[in-house]
């Protein structure tokens, strides 16, 4: 029943990255090393994302 409430943590994770790659957009015109940090953060997450999701298949 408290299971319904529950986020899935790959939607969670793809959010995140949207978010950090949005952010490194914005901050590219700005500061390009915190844009490239932005970046890899970015890649960091995605490869979190990818292990999730071959952990489910």
């Amino acid at each position: 029943m408290f299971g319904l409430f529950k986020k899935d943590p790959v939607e969670k994770l793809r959010k995140e990255h949207a978010d950090l790659l949005a952010r490194a957009h914005k901050m590219s015109t700005v500061d390009r090393a915190k844009s490239d940090a932005l970046v890899a953060q970015a890649a960091e997450v995605e490869a979190k994302l990818v292990a999730l999701q071959s952990e489910k298949s």
